[in-house]
């Protein structure tokens, strides 16, 4: 099982406020769309309450909750990482994308990063990606600096592979 991360990050590796993200680049938004459309997502139980419609269509959705009783409308639900195993082939592929402590537990299993890098730094973040290290990860690809019509923010696209 290949396991990526997918992520938005501001400049100091910031990914959400009050539960939420910091910005949304409909560049971005699409992007994620074309990438796990197909595959497994992985997310823990608040980034699924913060999804606007439940779970994201044409794709595996899986949820972790230590929560017994919790139950997502046409999801999977497990109680723990390891569970994951169990779950899913050897060969499919599976996109963690989030939230904070989801990306934590999954940091070290994972084999690629797919970074949005947000070129601006929010006041209000509350909640941090792990640091990458370039001593742990290599970069794949790079392309931007692309700037959203919307909000004029600029970000870039970098992909990680573990060495």
């Amino acid at each position: 099982m290949e396991i990526s991360l997918i992520v938005a990050t501001d400049e100091n590796n910031g990914i959400g406020i009050n539960g939420d993200q910091p910005a949304f680049i409909s560049a971005d938004l699409k992007r994620f769309k074309a990438i796990t459309t197909g595959n497994t997502i992985v997310m823990g139980r608040k980034t699924f309450e913060a999804l606007p419609k439940g779970a994201l269509p044409n794709r595996r959705n899986i949820v972790i909750s230590r929560r017994p009783d919790f139950s997502a409308p046409e999801c999977e639900v497990i109680s723990n990482p390891e569970d994951l195993k169990e779950k899913v082939r050897p060969d499919e592929k599976v996109f963690v994308i989030g939230g904070g402590e989801i990306y934590r537990i999954f940091f070290p299993l994972s084999d690629k990063i797919i970074l949005t890098h947000i070129h601006h730094r929010f006041d209000e973040i509350d909640t941090w990606f792990p640091e990458i290290s370039s001593e742990k990860w290599a970069v794949e690809s790079k392309e931007g600096p692309f700037e959203d019509p919307k909000n004029g923010l600029h970000y870039s696209y970098i992909n990680y592979r573990r060495k």
